[in-house]
């Protein structure tokens, strides 16, 4: 064998020295291993040398070859300038080029042929039409084109004669065969075809058009047909898989990157508007394929029997692929037969998430100026942004939602829905549209057969769990367990959407179409009653299961061989790292947000009018209990405000920030549910929380010391006969800063006099007492009465007096005065009014209000909305008339209201601004100035944990019988009597014995409220006492209501006792202090 140095063949290597005994083990293995390795580097690099030997001596010889046969080319072309080539040259000199062409060299060369193949195209094609190498030869000769044509894009040099023998030899007329043809194109689009027109189109046609689908230059002309050349065989020849090929591509060249002026002005509007039609639904159908295998994770289609193809059909799904999708079904959206558009809907299902959203949202909470969008449209961000404004305008164009809204009052199948689903979804969730500000999302809102399809939908979807078993999604997340990306991904979208559309729906319904009152064709509500019962039921359990999911106990592990196990059986694991699940609490963000909206909305309509059976609305899963150990109590005033559905580790942090332990996640779960879901939790429970709450306020605020009557506090003399006068002048916010300081009180009589007795707290709840009872007078001026007697602020209180607001700034105060020291005072509020005071966003009130402050009015104004006859004949015009103390006073509800008569067309306008003004432009100083008043003493947040009737309860107290046995538990005795004593057994007999209305006679004489407390009588401070009162035989049974102390006197007999007993409470004595 021979080397470079010359040697025949490799001497052995001999030592001749012997062995020597100074070489221990180590080395001898050490030296051996390094001969092999330098035997072993010596055979590569010999083999190395045979390779490089091999390819230059066989790049020489295909050298000399392709000179050869250039110079024979050469000599050839010579000869026939002379005179004309015969076909069986040019079939000689096409089969030389073919093997030695370069487009560095070779160009004129490739021209000047092509100018003598398209000038005997006809003898050429009938030579290769009985050779079988044939159609070869012409495939090899057209990828010559194409990568000459790619080569001198960037030239100056003239592309007319290779773009000639593309569309030439790419004519269906010169084929007699399909199948020539499409092995033609196959070759041509594997090659690049569609890469080399857009990069001709690109610098070929000029930029800054504008848009329209007449070629601009004869270049851009012959571009677009090439373009469409193989688009329009492939629509004829009905064969699938080559369409799919084909479009495909298209697809992946042109339509998915970014695009250029050319294409965004010229060939997209051609491809749609031009001179051939495009095959759309064919578009359509690859796209669909397409998206399936993408989600599949590789793509089922096998393309031709050849690797290569499958490979090349996956395809990356862009914005601009959208915007390129909506352009070509423009024209033909509105003939598109119902079949088609479904599939089309489908696609757009798929396209539409990969627009990304703009940040200037349109979104309540998206004001700031960072976050306003200004991008320049020059960039591709600003080419983005114009996509995505264009794509949203036709997605909501007049065309589309009248199909898609007809699509969905037949009978649209799951997938349908579905896709359906989706668009809504991504245009509200991600796009964070208003539903009101796009007209395809109301117009589905309000859709009956929509919303009941989509419900529907949403407890019909289900999946196959690893005991093979079929279980609804809506039940699992239900439960909160884990599911599936997949899985997820099919019940988001469309329960979310069905919250939203139908929470959207609720706010303009009225109460006469929700309870079924209105039972005639006009009739917008899309469920009754009973199927609102369970559907209420079902959704208050998915934002449990939400909460369960966002807020996992502990983060699920699963060990290697588990999950091999599983995914034996076909079920799929994912690893469960900290950003994947903050990803999914983001995820569940939105769902919650409406499906939350939903039921609070729905439990409202109960609060006001029930029709829901009695504690539907707790839940057995729930276990807060204010009695257990809990860091909400401990954090700041703060902590129970409602906040967006955000992570487990932000709301950890609520506490930790102002130095204490952070937040457990049980109480990151309870905290959640008390701001969003209150009324899953007992009223009972809710009440003890806001004492809780209260309670660690206080200590924060007043300290012990108070109990020992020292410490900080207020201290006010008031004269009986001025109550108010002289309260609302010393509590002012200039005088009394905090009120959440304890009050101690001292009256003086009419006399001028102080009276008797040193304020523990009884002389400042009877004076509580009295000056609400008095400022809530409506003889005062500052609250009226509805019909039904129940109080809301007087609309003409600003004529009595220029300061009113500051009035009803202290009115609010002494109110939440009263829920701070756990008060009860009997004060019947209106009901909107209530809601006003729990309202989160500025107090005002929708029409549904109405009827609790004018109920005649609010029946005129639904007859309104239903009359059929000729609304003018009324004689309304958009004006309304207040009596201001006898002045009559014309107010427009808009402007020029009273020129604008009240029409069948704008009935509802006028409806929903009378009800505006009524509950909220005529008393909205007074409520605001109000909930300031009150929320100075106590967060209004924790008074959100209620609905309007339950703070009438925390504000009065329940009209519940009085538990005489409770009642008696924690009664205290003192002046020589005790339990056993024979006056009180008497005294309890004769309570026993009362009729109900006797009872709450009883305690209102003792404690002035005849409601017992919210919690049982150990809450009842002072305890209620029962105090000796002498034994004169015609003294009467008196009490101080201050103290809630009862003087008995002493009672031979139980008649006799119960005699008197019933002549003091119902006598109604007054305040006695003694």
């Amino acid at each position: 064998m021979y080397s470079f140095e010359g040697d025949f063949r490799r001497k052995p290597q001999q030592s001749l020295r012997g062995a020597s005994k100074k070489e221990d083990k180590d080395t001898l293995l050490k030296n051996a291993q390094e001969q092999r390795e330098k035997r072993e580097e010596q055979r590569l690099m010999l083999e190395n040398a045979i390779k490089i030997q091999s390819f230059y001596r066989g790049y020489r010889v295909r050298k000399k070859q392709r000179e050869g046969l250039r110079q024979e080319f050469d000599a050839q072309q010579t000869m026939f300038q002379k005179a004309p080539p015969t076909v069986d040259a040019l079939y000689s000199m096409v089969s030389k080029i073919c093997h030695f062409y370069t487009d560095r060299k070779d160009g004129p060369r490739l021209v000047w042929l092509s100018q003598q193949l398209v000038k005997y195209k006809d003898s050429y094609l009938k030579l290769m039409s009985g050779n079988l190498k044939g159609p070869q030869q012409v495939k090899m000769l057209l990828l010559l084109c194409l990568s000459y044509l790619q080569s001198i894009a960037n030239s100056g040099q003239p592309i007319a004669i290779p773009m000639r023998m593309l569309e030439v030899f790419t004519s269906q007329t010169v084929y007699k065969g399909n199948d020539v043809l499409k092995s033609v194109w196959k070759c041509l689009i594997d090659a690049g075809y569609f890469e080399c027109m857009r990069m001709l189109l690109n610098k070929k046609v000029p930029s800054s058009l504008g848009r329209s689908h007449v070629a601009p230059t004869p270049v851009a002309a012959s571009i677009y047909e090439l373009v469409m050349n193989p688009i329009s065989y492939a629509a004829i020849c009905k064969d699938v898989q080559f369409s799919n090929l084909v479009l495909t591509s298209v697809c992946r060249s042109l339509l998915c990157p970014v695009y250029t002026e050319q294409i965004s002005q010229f060939l997209l509007p051609a491809m749609a508007y031009g001179k051939y039609p495009f095959p759309f639904v064919d578009l359509i159908q690859t796209l669909i394929t397409q998206c399936r295998e993408a989600e599949m994770g590789e793509g089922k289609n096998k393309g031709f029997g050849r690797t290569c193809y499958r490979k090349k059909l996956k395809m990356e799904i862009t914005p601009w692929l959208l915007g390129a999708f909506l352009t070509l079904g423009d024209k033909v959206i509105d003939t598109m037969p119902a079949e088609s558009f479904s599939l089309y809907i489908q696609v757009l299902q798929r396209l539409l998430p990969t627009l990304p959203a703009s940040q200037n949202l349109d979104d309540e909470n998206s004001d700031s100026e960072e976050d306003m969008d200004f991008s320049e449209s020059g960039t591709d961000e600003g080419r983005l942004c114009e996509l995505r404004e264009e794509c949203l305008e036709v997605i909501d164009s007049q065309a589309h939602v009248l199909k898609m809204v007809a699509l969905v009052s037949g009978e649209p199948d799951t997938h349908v829905m579905y896709a359906v689903s989706v668009i809504c979804h991504c245009l509200m969730s991600q796009h964070r549209f208003s539903i009101h500000k796009r007209r395809l999302l109301y117009s589905l809102a309000y859709n009956q057969k929509f919303v009941r399809s989509l419900w529907h939908c949403c407890v019909t979807l289900s999946t196959v769990t690893a005991t093979r078993t079929e279980t609804a999604l809506i039940m699992m997340l239900s439960r909160g367990l884990t599911m599936s990306d997949k899985d997820i991904s099919k019940i988001v979208p469309v329960l979310a959407t069905f919250c939203s559309m139908f929470s959207h729906s609720l706010h303009t319904l009225h109460d006469a179409d929700f309870y079924g009152d209105n039972t005639g064709s006009g009739s917008s509500m899309p469920f009754n009653l009973l199927e609102v019962i369970q559907m209420v039921i079902a959704l208050r359990d998915v934002c449990l299961g939400i909460i369960e999911l966002a807020h996992p106990d502990a983060k699920p592990t699963i060990n290697e061989d588990y999950r091999q196990a599983l995914r034996r059986v076909g079920v799929k694991t994912r690893n469960n790292n900290d950003k994947e699940l903050n990803k999914q609490t983001l995820q569940w963000g939105h769902l919650f947000k409406v499906t939350a909206s939903l039921v609070r909305q729905i439990y409202t309509r109960d609060a006001r009018r029930s029709f829901c059976p009695k504690d539907l609305w707790l839940s057995d899963r729930v276990k807060i209990h204010a009695d257990g150990p809990s860091q909400i109590y401990q954090s700041n005033i703060a902590a129970l405000t409602q906040r967006p559905f955000r992570t487990m580790q932000s709301l950890t942090k609520i506490n930790e920030d102002e130095g204490g332990p952070p937040l457990s996640n049980r109480d990151v779960k309870n905290l959640v549910i008390l701001t969003e879901l209150p009324f899953v939790v007992s009223f009972h429970e809710r009440v003890k929380i806001l004492q809780k709450l209260i309670s660690k306020d206080k200590e924060e605020n007043q300290g012990m010391a108070h109990q020992f009557l020292s410490g900080p506090s207020i201290n006010v003399m008031i004269r009986r006969n001025y109550i108010y006068e002289d309260a609302f002048d010393k509590l002012s916010p200039d005088n009394e800063e905090n009120l959440k300081l304890k009050m101690r009180v001292q009256l003086v009589n009419a006399a001028g006099m102080d009276e008797a007795g040193i304020d523990g707290g009884g002389i400042f709840r009877e004076f509580l007492n009295v000056l609400l009872k008095t400022g809530f007078d409506p003889n005062r001026g500052f609250f009226s009465q509805t019909t039904d007697r129940l109080l809301y602020p007087n609309p003409q209180a600003a004529v009595l007096t220029e300061d009113f607001r500051d009035h009803y700034y202290f009115l609010g105060r002494m109110l939440g005065k009263a829920i701070y020291e756990n008060m009860l005072v009997e004060l019947p509020f209106a009901s909107f009014f209530l809601s006003k005071i729990l309202s989160r966003h500025s107090g005002d009130l929708d029409i549904h209000h109405l009827a609790s402050l004018d109920p005649e009015m609010y029946k005129n104004l639904l007859f309104l909305k239903h009359y059929d006859g000729d609304i003018k004949d009324l004689g309304l015009d958009f004006t309304t008339v207040n009596n201001d103390f006898g002045e009559t006073k014309v107010v427009e509800l808009k402007r020029d209201g009273h020129n604008i008569p009240v029409t069948a067309q704008n009935r509802i306008e006028y409806i929903h601004l009378m009800a505006d003004y009524k509950l909220n432009q005529q008393i909205r100083k007074h409520c605001t100035a109000f909930r300031e008043g009150m929320s100075d003493l106590i967060n209004l947040e924790w008074l959100r944990m209620f609905d309007q009737q339950e703070l009438q309860v925390l504000i009065s107290g329940a009209a519940v019988p009085i538990d005489i046995e409770d009642l008696k538990q924690y009664t205290h005795y003192s002046g020589g009597y005790d339990a056993e004593h024979p006056v009180i057994k008497m005294f309890w007999q004769a309570v026993e014995e009362l009729t109900d209305e006797q009872k709450r006679q009883l305690l209102k004489f003792i404690t002035s409220c005849s409601r017992p407390p919210l919690l049982g009588f150990k809450d009842l401070y002072p305890a209620l006492c029962v105090h000796y009162g002498g034994n004169e035989p015609d003294r009467l049974p008196t009490a101080s209501t201050c103290m809630n102390l009862l003087k008995l006197p002493e009672c031979k007999d139980y008649a006799t006792l119960k005699h008197k007993l019933l002549y003091a409470i119902e006598s109604g004595a007054g305040f006695e202090l003694s």
